[in-house]
């Protein structure tokens, strides 16, 4: 079993704030989710894994990756259970959300899989000197975001007419003009279809309905503002991310993230 934990600040865009490999992995149950961008892969055996209400299984090869305070647990399946991991922060960590499109979590196929995991082993015999080396280790953890979340992902989306019609007009709606006052009825009207059939195929595609798409959209903005504009009031951040009620937005966000928006710049 190997595991490295940063030992540096994380001055760079993108860090690993943990990895290892050949792990035998144990049962985990993480109610309120963990509070990294988190990857988890299958070297052998297998395990099952519980993201809210999804189940997947991870063979050999296969892997996930997983959303900030997310909840959910995992276990083996077969008799020994070995899986690698990495766990993600930085500068600019929060740009993972617009990449993942703010899924909950992200399937990584065998073929991604094995690119990855020799990306790990690759890092984990250079750990003595990345450690240090920053600059390289921001360059190792970009290389490995991007093998998460390009290819496969992207293509089989953009090959789905009903998401190219329905799902990727409300995103790019979503994504500009989340500090309005947008609702679910709005943006299924937006693309002349009913409330109800939009956010079928937002679980579809997305594993989420439309308002939790929305929501967390809003929340990890609330997030990046809370981290990197500390002179801003709790009011004027509510505001700035489409919620005219501050105590709404504190509701939400507890909800979303575990914690209060103080208590999360704080703990930050």
């Amino acid at each position: 079993m190997s595991i490295h934990f940063r030992n540096t600040p994380a001055n760079e865009p993108f860090l690993f704030d943990s990895i290892g490999n050949h792990w035998n992995q144990s049962r985990v149950f993480r109610p309120k989710g963990y509070p990294l961008f988190h990857y988890l892969q299958t070297e052998s055996g297998c395990g099952i894994v519980k993201v809210r209400s999804t189940e997947y299984t991870l063979n050999e090869g296969e892997g996930l990756l997983i959303a900030p305070f997310i909840p959910h647990s995992y276990a083996k399946e077969s008799t020994e259970w070995m899986t690698l991991f990495a766990t993600f922060t930085g500068r600019i960590e929060n740009s993972i959300f617009s990449v993942t499109r703010y899924q909950p979590s992200l399937f990584i196929d065998r073929e991604r899989g094995f690119h990855i995991k020799n990306l790990i082993d690759e890092i984990m015999g250079k750990w003595d000197s990345l450690s240090t080396d920053t600059y390289n280790q921001s360059v190792y953890c970009y290389q490995m975001l991007m093998s998460l979340t390009d290819s496969a992902h992207t293509q089989s989306l953009s090959d789905e007419p009903l998401y190219l019609r329905y799902v990727e007009p409300v995103i790019k709606e979503i994504e500009s003009r989340y500090n309005t006052e947008l609702t679910a009825q709005q943006l299924s009207q937006m693309v002349y279809v009913t409330p109800q059939y939009l956010s079928r195929l937002f679980k579809r595609f997305l594993g989420c309905s439309v308002y939790e798409y929305l929501t967390s959209c809003r929340i990890n903005k609330a997030r990046e503002l809370l981290l990197t504009h500390s002179n801003l009031k709790l009011q004027q951040i509510a505001h700035q991310v489409g919620y005219n009620d501050a105590s709404h937005f504190t509701a939400m966000f507890k909800k979303t993230t575990g914690m209060t928006p103080l208590e999360f710049r704080k703990a930050n």
